[in-house]
């Protein structure tokens, strides 16, 4: 039976740890299966494998994990796409199936690479022409809106005109309404005063012989 180590990790501890499970991480493989691997090879249990990957090891290969997992998916979807083909290329040259497996990978994931490269650039190349067009039409309707804006801004400035002669023209009536009520006052005053003058003067009236006399 193989002795369970309990020494601390090494760089080359660490470094196999890792190997191995961006291996399984790439094939489509669970890290327990990697972390039970890992054991075998350096004398340690699974969970100290796991715990020692997740608390330390992981942090280092972030950018790794990613690029194994995108890996992973390639694979996936070239056998998905076209397994029948890949068996019988395999078949037909001899192959065994462990070869076969590895070559398959391996071409796949170039043939995968470019095409997901073409695949990016065309969806680039469409995303960058529909950006443009966009920011056309953007600038189109910014040019539009600065034009309505500048319109907006003279009807105002011509209406702000207008309501300012208008406020002069109200003054102007009202001061002159106020003044011709004034005349027309006095005016009243002066005709009541003139009809009591008229009523204090005396009345005479003359007689038969042509005398003026007195009318009370």
């Amino acid at each position: 039976m193989t002795a369970v180590r309990q020494d601390a990790w090494s760089a080359e501890d660490d470094l196999i740890l890792a190997e191995v499970t961006l291996r399984h991480i790439r094939e489509g493989g669970t890290q327990l299966a990697a972390f039970e691997e890992v054991g075998q090879k350096i004398s340690r249990t699974a969970a100290a494998c796991g715990f020692r990957w997740n608390s330390c090891v992981r942090k280092r290969y972030e950018e790794a994990i990613s690029i194994a997992k995108a890996q992973r998916q390639k694979r996936s979807y070239i056998r998905k796409q076209n397994p029948a083909s890949m068996s019988q290329i395999t078949a037909f040259a001899g192959i065994d199936e462990e070869e076969s497996v590895y070559q398959e990978d391996s071409v796949s994931e170039d043939s995968l690479s470019i095409d997901a490269v073409i695949r990016f650039l065309r969806q680039w190349k469409g995303t960058m022409q529909e950006t443009r067009r966009q920011m056309k039409m953007l600038e189109k309707e910014l040019r539009e809106k600065e034009e309505e804006l500048n319109e907006l801004r003279i009807e105002n400035e011509r209406l702000s005109k207008q309501v300012n002669e208008v406020q002069t023209d109200y003054r102007v009536v009202n001061d002159d309404y106020k003044a011709l009520i004034q005349i027309m006052d006095r005016a009243r005053r002066l005709a009541f005063l003139n009809e009591e003058d008229e009523e204090l003067k005396s009345r005479f009236k003359m007689d038969a012989n042509g005398n003026l006399e007195r009318i009370e």
